[in-house]
């Protein structure tokens, strides 16, 4: 009979384990998916406009969006041609609007949190002062 009763108290104390071992990996997926979802999702939505008057100049000198899919509206009431690129720390490309003369467009890039330039590429706008930094968190 104690044989019986210690068999069936390690099985109990056995299942026991099982059961909570379980509950732990399902709190870890849980934990995964919600970073996963805080990090791969998300994103914003920044509106810059170029100097109406047509002079070489963002109204905005510097715009802060969300990490993720960053989608750039840009507006150009002036006649002279203008755009957005992004820019980031090495220099590279990441992104740009069509070129546009009294006209919107629209670019969406996937940004990680950082600091990034954004600037025209018209030669020789970009020298003459269009360009600004783009923060992403």
């Amino acid at each position: 009979m104690k044989k019986a009763s210690l068999l069936l108290v390690a099985i109990a104390l056995a299942l026991f384990g099982l059961v909570a071992c379980g509950g732990d990996d399902d709190e870890t997926t849980a934990a995964e998916t919600t970073t996963e979802a805080t990090t791969g999702g998300g994103g914003s939505t920044v509106a810059i406009t170029a100097a109406a008057d047509g002079t070489l100049a963002y109204d905005q000198t510097e715009v802060d969006a969300t990490a993720g899919e960053v989608t750039i509206d840009f507006d150009n009431p002036a006649a002279l041609s203008h755009d957005v690129a992004v820019e980031d720390d090495a220099g590279t490309e990441l992104g740009k609007t069509d070129i546009v003369a009294q006209d919107t467009a629209t670019t969406t890039i996937d940004l990680a949190p950082g600091t990034y330039t954004f600037f025209c590429t018209v030669p020789g706008h970009r020298e003459g002062g269009m360009e600004g930094t783009l923060n992403v968190k």
